[in-house]
């Protein structure tokens, strides 16, 4: 039976999506809004709403895509991340809301009146850039650095950041620090490493299967990157200093050691969304 192409039954084919999908509505919505370029609001307001010839005709290719597993953020180019909107390819990982609580945790490591002095911070491994863009966006005060040792990747985020009108930031391919001075010295150091073991089951499932693997793992099982960075930021840190990394729910533990046989002091291991060790950070011992 034929359905014209109103918002209400392009909504309805979300129950196809069910089986590879957490959110099909939610992934119809946010099509439809990138197609008709209207928001979410309008979708529920005008459900009687024809698409056009044209935008129907996108519809069903992006539908189609989102069919084989292709994340929502590739197929339309965008992913919102700490309300900004950025700019998202395979080159690197989709920005995940779990990801903003390093966002939130560096945000919150001074007092007011502190926050808003002028601070250096480093960001490791950017992809999309991210995280260094959001605190900069945040703290106009602060000198940013976004490193990444893909050249894509680096591209990326440079792209975001003249989209985003960042001036207080800047990106440069490096592979972790090795680009950077020696006398490089950082009031904030933050990394959203790969932590996935290589044997890790979930890389078989979801938006991870369209993600570079040399952004999801890490040897050792999956501690590899954060034993090199956790061992090696003290020496790009100010006193009393801090670094804020992101990890896999069950590495709490042995990041803590890290950072604690690392000169660290201070150290906490924060919880996501879901209450899982996500965040772990710690200052320098002067």
């Amino acid at each position: 039976m034929y359905l014209s192409p109103t918002i209400a039954n392009c909504l309805k084919q979300s129950a196809q999506l069910a089986e590879i999908s957490d959110s099909p509505r939610l992934d119809i919505e946010i099509l439809l809004t990138h197609i008709l370029q209207k928001n979410r609001t309008y979708l529920f307001t005008w459900p009687e709403q024809e698409l056009n010839v044209e935008q129907a005709k996108v519809f069903n290719e992006f539908f189609a895509r989102r069919l084989t597993g292709e994340p929502v953020a590739h197929i339309i180019g965008q992913r919102e991340f700490w309300s900004l909107p950025l700019m998202v390819n395979n080159s690197t990982l989709i920005p995940r809301p779990d990801t903003e609580l390093l966002v939130e945790a560096a945000l919150g490591l001074f007092g007011e009146d502190e926050g808003n002095q002028s601070r250096r911070l480093l960001d490791l491994g950017t992809g999309s850039g991210a995280i260094v863009l959001a605190l900069a966006h945040e703290k106009k005060s602060w000198q940013c650095v976004g490193v990444d040792k893909e050249l894509a990747a680096v591209e990326l985020a440079e792209k975001n950041r003249m989209q985003l009108n960042v001036h207080n930031v800047n990106i440069q391919q490096s592979d972790w620090f090795s680009a950077l001075s020696s006398e490089a010295s950082f009031d904030v150091i933050v990394s959203n490493p790969p932590y996935i073991d290589l044997n890790d089951e979930h890389l078989k499932e979801g938006d991870v299967r369209f993600e570079p693997l040399s952004a999801l793992i890490a040897d050792n099982n999956g501690l590899a990157d954060l034993e090199f960075i956790i061992a090696h930021a003290p020496q790009y840190l100010t006193a009393n200093g801090w670094l804020l990394v992101e990890h896999s729910y069950d590495q709490g533990s042995a990041v803590r050691d890290l950072f604690a046989t690392n000169n660290f002091d201070h150290v906490n291991t924060l919880r996501d969304f879901g209450g899982n060790e996500r965040v772990t950070l710690g200052r320098k011992i002067s």
